[in-house]
């Protein structure tokens, strides 16, 4: 009986992978497509983003399927994909490849499989993952309970919380960027 041995996925083999998909412990590991509501969510706050950062000189927005690679975590996470981001830089020499670090800002939209225990704690490791690489703010974007949950780097157990008729800011990964969460989820 022989057994075969699995050699582990590196960056370049989540190049050639087809679809969106992060690189987790030397494992490809695929993301399911969103539903119609959670990538409009996602659109419009990449969309804000996109204006901030051409209306500052600062930083590049990015939407769902950006490629981060970041140095194995104590997770085995090497990747992040989130559904909307900000970077500010060092941009990648080659402009078809991933960007080397993690992004600035990260947006996680909930999709309809992101709720109870078990995705809670699973979208909790991830944002753990992301201030271990080095992101400074994650929202957690809750389209059904209208809501974002905004997680700083220095106070990860305590996030602020912003709903209707509010105004959500990614402070201080996005010095003076605003979006009313009312046109979020509109």
């Amino acid at each position: 009986m022989s057994s075969a041995t699995q050699t582990a996925a590196t960056i370049d083999d989540l190049y050639r992978h087809d679809g969106k998909a992060e690189l987790i412990a030397g494992r490809i590991v695929p993301l399911m497509p969103t539903g119609r509501r959670p990538n409009r969510v996602a659109f419009r706050i990449c969309r804000s983003l996109d204006d901030h950062a051409e209306a500052t000189g600062i930083g590049e927005a990015y939407t769902d399927n950006m490629g981060f690679a970041v140095p194995r975590l104590p997770s085995g996470r090497e990747s992040f994909s989130p559904d909307a981001s900000y970077f500010v830089g060092p941009f990648p020499a080659n402009a078809m490849r991933f960007v080397q670090g993690p992004p600035t800002f990260a947006a996680e939209v909930r999709s309809e499989g992101d709720y109870g225990d078990a995705a809670d704690a699973r979208i909790a490791g991830k944002r753990a993952d992301y201030f271990e690489a080095g992101t400074a703010v994650v929202w957690d974007v809750d389209p059904v309970g209208r809501r974002i949950l905004k997680y700083r780097a220095d106070a990860p157990d305590r996030p602020e919380v912003f709903s209707a008729g509010q105004d959500a800011d990614a402070e201080p990964a996005v010095a003076g960027w605003r979006i009313a969460v009312d046109r979020v989820f509109d």
